[in-house]
């Protein structure tokens, strides 16, 4: 076993480096390194330089992510060439120091690295498995603030598999471009990053495409310049700290719809030319679909909102932040199945893009609530009803904790096995059953207000439920959340669980 294998082991055991809310660390003074007086060393600051850990802690994925910096801002530059052909690229990181550092890594993997440079200053970077361990030419102080900058070669056909609901993620290919699919933790092969969805900063994106394509990326359109040679440069600002599985950049060619939600949102759909048409009806159900969840989850936490269709035959939607990607068979089909879909991927808005999961063992939290939200739109609008949805989940309930881990007992690999979905959403479905719909409702409006724009868990979600209840909901919620078996529903004593298969 390597060093960095034992490290590994030992954070996965012992969560050694805190998880903390988001990574975004605004309020940090800005006391660059170098504003100290010339041949001052971190050494002066008091504190010894050290590495900063090559992860976070989490016992799911312990590499992810990266201590010792908070980031401020991240900058990306890309070269578009055409699909499937390697591009040059570069990142540029805005950091704070959280100790003194003498070295730190960043989460990459897949792409050639060029030079890496800290402060202007050449740096020594050396590749380890998925992370690149970078060593400034002097160390860094805590407080510091630095700049890293990252030029590579980027190549869009770099793809990893998943056994779950995700099978493929990475870059996309589509027939004249890409897009991107990060979740979970392939943000890396696009771009050097502090990979976990507890960790965010905002992100400008500056895209150069070729003459006849578009290039679209979250938040909004800042700039459009033309280059040499009919090229094209996309600057997109993403307006608010955003987890890098939730970064979305595609190319293609597109063309970009514009419309109004409730109080004025805008709404701006992205869709490949051909596909405009035969989408419209239900990408135009997105003002309807905002109204009735804010009814329920207060207002949409972010400054725009829209739909990226998708010309792939990528396997699921995701919630890229303020820009969801639906791939387009999602909006060909069937209108309640559309609907579960948009309906889904904009709830995470609320809770797993403003509410960031802590770890990721939170996933429940995520997708729990974007399913039972899913479920209970469509049981108003034509689809199963909840109680016959939830009643089938129950069924199921003992099979998937003997499958896929107890709702908040993920393993890396059954992460987004369907426990984490209908198995999720009963949980919350059992809460309502157990509170009533009124105590229900000021709890999860109290969740998505409280947490708005923070990084929040398991323990988070079941005192505040216990707080607006007015009672202790923990002998209750836990055996829901952990263990091996199903608890008896809470106003169904007739529901009964199958018998579990090996």
């Amino acid at each position: 076993m390597t060093a960095r294998q034992a490290l590994r082991a030992a954070l996965a055991l012992t969560g050694a480096v805190a998880l903390t809310g988001t990574g975004c660390s605004a309020d940090v003074p800005h006391r660059g390194h170098g504003s100290a007086a010339p041949g001052a060393s971190a050494a002066a600051s008091g504190a010894v330089p050290s590495p900063g850990a090559p992860g976070i802690g989490d016992p799911l994925m312990p590499l992810d992510g990266n201590g010792g910096y908070t980031v401020r801002r991240y900058t990306l530059d890309l070269d578009w060439r055409a699909p499937g052909t390697p591009f040059p690229a570069g990142t540029t990181i805005s950091a704070t120091a959280t100790q003194a550092l003498s070295r730190f890594d960043l989460d990459f993997a897949g792409n050639a690295l060029h030079r890496v440079t800290v402060d202007g200053a050449p740096a020594a970077a050396v590749r380890e498995g998925d992370e690149l361990v970078v060593t400034p030419a002097r160390p860094i102080p805590r407080g510091g603030t630095f700049t890293v900058r990252v030029t590579y070669t980027a190549d869009p056909t770099q793809r990893r598999q998943r056994g779950d609901a995700i099978r493929e993620y990475g870059w996309v290919p589509t027939p004249d471009g890409t897009l991107v699919c990060a979740q979970p933790d392939g943000a890396k092969m696009v771009f050097p990053v502090n990979d976990h969805p507890s960790l965010r900063a905002p992100v400008t994106f500056r895209i150069t495409t070729p003459p006849g394509l578009s290039a679209v990326a979250n938040g909004r359109l800042v700039d459009r310049v033309r280059r040499p040679g009919g090229r094209v440069r996309w600057t997109y600002d993403s307006e608010e700290p955003i987890a890098a599985q939730l970064i979305q950049m595609a190319i293609g060619k597109f063309t970009f719809a514009e419309s109004a939600g409730p109080h004025g949102l805008p709404v701006r759909d992205v869709v490949p030319d051909g596909l405009v048409n035969d989408t419209e009806a239900d990408r135009s159900l997105t003002p309807r679909h905002l109204a009735w969840l804010e009814e329920r989850l207060g207002p949409y936490p972010f400054r725009r909102y829209g739909v990226l269709v998708g010309d792939t035959d990528l396997p699921v939607a995701l919630e890229t932040q303020s820009l969801s990607v639906v791939p387009k068979d999602d909006l060909l089909g069937d209108r309640v199945d559309a609907e579960r879909n948009l309906v889904h991927e904009l709830t995470h808005h609320w809770t797993g893009d403003s509410v960031a999961i802590r770890r990721w063992s939170d996933l429940w939290l995520s997708e729990g609530h974007a399913r039972f939200y899913e479920r209970l739109y469509s049981a108003e609008h034509g689809g199963v009803s909840m109680e016959d949805a939830m009643r089938a989940a129950y069924e199921q309930h003992d099979q998937w904790r003997h499958d896929d881990g107890a709702p908040a007992e993920p393993t890396e690999p059954t992460l987004f096995k369907v426990m984490r979905y209908d198995g999720s959403a009963l949980v919350l479905y059992a809460l309502r059953e157990k509170v009533g719909d009124d105590t229900f409702n000021r709890i999860e409006r109290a969740w998505v207000t409280r947490y708005r724009g923070r990084a929040a868990g398991t323990r988070d979600f079941v005192a505040l439920a216990s707080e607006v209840a007015g009672e202790d909901l923990t002998p209750f919620l836990r055996p829901w959340l952990y263990g091996p078996d199903t608890p008896p529903m809470p106003g169904h004593p007739d529901w009964q669980v199958d018998p579990v298969e090996d």
